[in-house]
């Protein structure tokens, strides 16, 4: 049966382009996953910050290449699409950026990030989701992006409101994480 409105992003336009590279700042690029990023990959989970507020462990290069492996297929699934962010060469990890939980039809994904330790605190993180907002936006032709995070990551949270996310309320007790249930912010941003 025929829909009573046309998709919001026709079905396939992700999956007939390749997965881009784009350039959030001079000193900050994002590039698809490769496997050999799993070292650096374990290196950030190793981060208790990074364990509290994405509620994982990647203990071993395997288990980061097997966090990897997927991604090219999400893309083609056009569910979901991930970046490294890096420095300008390409090659030290500072962070993570994501499209998760695409919906092409309704126009919808959210949006989530970290940023090593050792980078936090330069804007990393609000300049690489800055790009990955503009890209999803303007360049996919998403209508909304929502962000989600814990009430108690006031870093996240401060994010959001420079990336002109709205905050849009807060669920109760919506995640468990290891020290127990925490309420959620829930930030959004419609397109133009």
């Amino acid at each position: 049966m025929a829909g009573s409105v046309s998709p919001v992003v026709p079905a396939g336009r992700m999956r007939a382009m390749d997965q881009p590279s784009l350039v959030a700042a001079p000193d900050v690029r994002l590039r698809p996953w490769t496997v050999a990023d799993a070292p650096a990959l374990v290196a950030a989970f190793s981060d208790e910050a990074i364990q509290r507020w994405n509620i994982q462990t990647m203990l071993t290069a395997a288990e980061a290449a097997e966090w990897i492996a997927p991604w090219h297929e999400r893309w083609a699934a056009e569910t979901d699409a991930s970046w490294a962010v890096t420095d300008d060469g390409g090659r030290d990890l500072l962070g993570y950026v994501a499209l998760r939980g695409m919906d092409l039809e309704f126009g919808v994904a959210k949006l989530t990030y970290w940023v090593v330790h050792e980078h936090r605190g330069r804007g990393v993180a609000t300049r690489a989701a800055s790009e990955i907002t503009r890209w999803a936006l303007d360049d996919l032709g998403l209508h909304r992006l929502t962000l989600y995070h814990s009430v108690a990551n006031r870093a996240s949270c401060g994010v959001a409101g420079k990336l002109g996310f709205s905050l849009e309320g807060v669920m109760r007790s919506a995640l468990l994480h290891a020290d127990g249930w925490h309420d959620m912010h829930i930030h959004g941003r419609v397109g133009a």
